[in-house]
């Protein structure tokens, strides 16, 4: 466990060495993918619902290397997404780009995976609720009513530490990867 986060300390050490304008370029490339893989659902309908998650992958990278650097890549990817894709525009923020945010971020904070996970966790339960509950947006479908029921927050947390954990072991391993092109 120790690894992942001496690894990740490289990996930063090497990243804060780079010029301003190689590091907003890398930037600028990840927060695009990004937004194509979020899009991706409405321009392939059925098969792109199984690629948008991939969006989760640019942000946690760029909060990785930097917080305020991953925040800029969220809010680039939102934009994008804004031109590209309007419709995806609620999901990201509250989903896929918080996400990311938050187990990027968490690498900075804590030493554990599974610390990873529960922040990770933690914000997509909360974006969930936010848009299930609060914007009243069919976030999980028609199946899920708006109505407030322990049942359902029950899955959303199971779901969300379930999916969070399956991004942290993603994420170790594209760290490793990435510490050898670095």
């Amino acid at each position: 466990m120790c690894d992942v986060k001496n690894e990740i300390t490289q990996i930063q050490i090497t990243f804060r060495k780079w010029p301003r304008s190689k590091k907003i370029v890398l930037i600028s490339l990840l927060s695009s993918i990004g937004a194509i893989f979020q899009s991706a659902g409405g321009f392939l309908p059925g098969i792109g619902y199984f690629i948008s998650p991939v969006a989760t992958a640019p942000i946690i990278l760029c909060s990785i290397f930097s917080i305020p650097l991953g925040l800029a890549s969220y809010v680039l990817t939102a934009h994008l997404l804004l031109i590209l894709q309007p419709s995806e525009l609620i999901i990201f923020p509250f989903t896929t780009g918080l996400l990311g945010l938050m187990i990027g971020s968490s690498f900075h904070f804590f030493r554990k995976k599974i610390s990873y996970t529960l922040s990770g966790s933690a914000g997509l339960t909360i974006g969930i609720f936010l848009l299930l509950y609060g914007v009243k947006f069919p976030v999980l479908g028609p199946a899920v009513s708006h109505q407030i029921s322990v049942s359902v927050i029950g899955l959303i947390i199971l779901f969300s530490i379930f999916y969070s954990w399956i991004w942290v072991l993603l994420s170790t391993r594209i760290l490793k990867r990435i510490k050898r092109i670095i």
